[in-house]
């Protein structure tokens, strides 16, 4: 167990991983822990081998647990067992051999700029509270900056420039970016501000916060996301992440230049954002039929 908490703290100091990501790669060990307990009633896990990882993912696969939460799972060990070698805990690293599962791709359907525009702009869906006033504006701000819900929670008050109408977030490994908003969202954003300093008795210095005036977490986060969507549409993915992925979609409808998309959500490379151009190739295949003249000459 110290190897592990070990490991953790260096994902924390000297890789600058965030807390959400720490937690999840804790949760993943520690599936993992329990597993190799059962197996060898012990808790060093540094002593497994690759029958052990083999056998482990036979068991999760038994949980039916997806292809995908498998090779998280194993990411997650395979980073562990790297950091062993690397600190000569190990000389020989088990998962060396071990391939992750291959992985039905997935086609994220985005939200459409009529299903979001429903939302926000619909009185009667959000209630006349706190509550509902900042359910409204953290859609809203996730749908028009595309930040992700880990930098949305960890929003702070003087995060928000209200003279050069941006937002400065704190992202992935600590990267700090620039995001520029519109000053209709500044006025939504004051607004909410005068609300909460008016009813939330316990000041705090997050943007968005419980009714108690502590800082949200990601539970309720994705639960009020995925309720809100709910109302307008029966898509099945419902989530911040598809918020983010509305926002990039639109974004390069409308042409807006894939590096700057890249850079306003934050992504190290461009093959992270050209995930979202399907949408945008889709839409451009729609326009090129109705207006390319050889197309025209069909009709």
């Amino acid at each position: 167990m110290e190897l592990t908490q070990q490991f953790l703290d260096y994902l924390a100091f000297e890789k600058n991983y965030s807390t959400l990501t720490i937690t999840s790669y804790k949760r993943d060990l520690d599936d993992f822990i329990a597993f190799y307990q059962a197996e060898e009633n012990s808790l060093e896990i540094q002593s497994a081998t690759k029958n052990h990882i083999r056998a482990f993912i036979m068991h999760l696969t038994e949980l039916k647990k997806s292809e995908k939460t498998v090779n998280r799972k194993l990411s997650a060990l395979r980073s562990f067992f790297k950091y062993l070698i690397r600190e000569k805990y190990l000389t020989i690293n088990p998962i060396e051999q071990i391939h992750s599962l291959k992985q039905t791709k997935q086609v994220l359907i985005p939200f459409t700029e009529a299903e979001l525009n429903d939302l926000l702009n619909n009185d009667d869906l959000f209630p006349d509270t706190f509550e509902g006033a900042r359910d409204r504006l953290m859609i809203d701000m996730m749908y028009q900056t595309g930040i992700r819900r880990a930098e949305l929670i960890g929003l702070k008050e003087n995060n928000i420039d209200a003279e050069t109408l941006s937002i400065k977030v704190l992202g992935k490994r600590n990267k700090e970016r620039i995001i520029p908003i519109s000053s209709f969202l500044l006025e939504d954003i004051e607004s909410y501000n005068v609300r909460k300093n008016t009813e939330i008795t316990i000041q705090c210095t997050n943007v968005f916060v419980t009714e108690k005036g502590k800082p949200l977490y990601d539970n309720l986060v994705y639960s009020k996301v995925k309720y809100y969507l709910s109302l307008i549409s029966v898509k099945h993915k419902k989530s911040p992440h598809m918020l983010r992925h509305s926002f990039a979609t639109h974004m390069l409808d409308s042409g807006a230049d894939l590096n700057a998309v890249k850079d306003i959500l934050g992504h190290s490379s461009l093959s992270s954002t050209q995930i979202y151009t399907h949408g945008s190739i889709e839409n451009l295949k729609k326009v090129f039929n109705k207006a390319h003249p050889r197309e025209q000459k069909k009709e």
